[in-house]
Parts: structure tokens; C-alpha cells; sequence
């Protein structure tokens, strides 16, 4: 069984990965691929809409006679990151509870 990742969840990883370093799109996929699943056909929207909300910004960097794409991570996009890692602290330690059969009573 695979558990699906929310799209909240997945900015915040990849805005994880940009806080480290900048990264082009495949670098970026790579990365990720280390720690959860994840497709490049799946990561370019989530890119375009990092980029839409200003928690990303980009700029191009040739290599090898081409271009190629990098992903910087934004003010913005930093203070979004601390937000979901907030929101992600909450959110483990409660699933956590349950699964390992601590949760509360009903009344």
C-alpha cells in the first residue's frame, strides 16, 4: 500500500529540499525520489504553482550548450515552509497517537 502525499505536504517537502540549496527540476525530482515517491510529471505543476504563489522564484543557468531551469526559494516561500512544518508537528504527533492505539476515549 502506497499513502498518497497532499499537495500541502508536497510543497512543503519541496520547499524543504529549496531551503538547503537552489535546484533545477530533474536535480529536484532526484532528491526527492531519495525520501518518497514522487514522478517529475508530478512535480512540474507543484513547481508552476510554488512559482505562481511567489514561494519560489526561478532563474536559468546554462550547462552543456542548454539551459537549464533553477528553483530558489522566496522570503515568502520560507515563512510558508515554517507554517506547514508547524502545521506537519501537529498533525504527526496526532496520527501517531492513534496508530500506535493511544487515542483518546469516546464519551
Amino acid at each position: 500500500m502506497a499513502i498518497q502525499i497532499s499537495s500541502e505536504l508536497l510543497d512543503g517537502c519541496v520547499l524543504a529540499c529549496l531551503k538547503t540549496q537552489d535546484y533545477y527540476g530533474y536535480a529536484l525530482t532526484q532528491r526527492l525520489q531519495a525520501s518518497i515517491s514522487v514522478s517529475e510529471s508530478t512535480l512540474y505543476p507543484v513547481l508552476r504553482r510554488l512559482k505562481k504563489n511567489d514561494w519560489v522564484t526561478t532563474y536559468d543557468q546554462a550547462y552543456q550548450g542548454r539551459n537549464r531551469r533553477y528553483y530558489q526559494l522566496t522570503a515568502t516561500g520560507e515563512a510558508q515552509l515554517a507554517a506547514i512544518q508547524k502545521e506537519w508537528a501537529t498533525y504527526n504527533q496526532a496520527i501517531n497517537t492513534l496508530l500506535q492505539g493511544q487515542g483518546g476515549a469516546f464519551a
